[in-house]
């Protein structure tokens, strides 16, 4: 009985992995959403230690920049507040999302983390677009909020504060 039971569970999971690939689901086995953020903050903590506007620039995807208002100002102003050397950057939770169409995929990573120096700290929420076969365009930082505000309580949420590039909120 016990290997009758072991090849209906196996015919199953066949069925069952077959059909979300055909059906256009995705199984998902590793999800590497959380090394991306870490990634993406590592790239965007660098270029403000170094107060470098290009490199972090080049981090913003086609469509944020075509969108954004006056990024030159926007990150010339981000590296103007935030002050002293980097003491440490930790990162809080994040989200993730895919979307599916054609075949194609876009992957977003929503993530917020903390910038502190030895003269202060700052809080930044980022918006990624890590992969985007959907919309090459979008791929790449969508949005990065220096957040001033430290009443995250009180913080409208993430969609409602969405915007192309950078965006200080105070």
């Amino acid at each position: 009985m016990g290997s009758k039971n072991l090849v209906t569970s196996i015919f199953l999971a066949i069925i069952l992995l077959y059909s979300c690939a055909h059906l256009g689901g995705r199984v998902i086995i590793f999800d590497d959403s959380d090394s991306k953020a870490d990634v993406r903050m590592g790239q965007i903590k660098s270029a403000v230690s170094r107060k470098d506007s290009n490199a972090l620039k080049s981090l913003f995807s086609k469509k944020s920049l075509d969108e954004s208002d006056d990024i030159e100002n926007c990150i010339n102003e981000l590296f103007r507040l935030v002050q002293g050397e980097i003491q440490s950057c930790e990162r809080g939770g994040f989200a993730s999302s895919e979307s599916i169409r054609g075949g194609k995929s876009s992957e977003t990573v929503r993530f917020a983390f903390t910038l502190t120096t030895d003269i202060g700290s700052y809080l930044f929420f980022v918006v990624d677009y890590v992969k985007d076969t959907i919309e090459p365009e979008n791929e790449g930082v969508y949005m990065l909020e220096l957040i001033e505000y430290t009443d995250e309580k009180n913080l409208e949420s993430w969609q409602n504060r969405l915007r192309a590039g950078v965006y200080i909120l105070k």
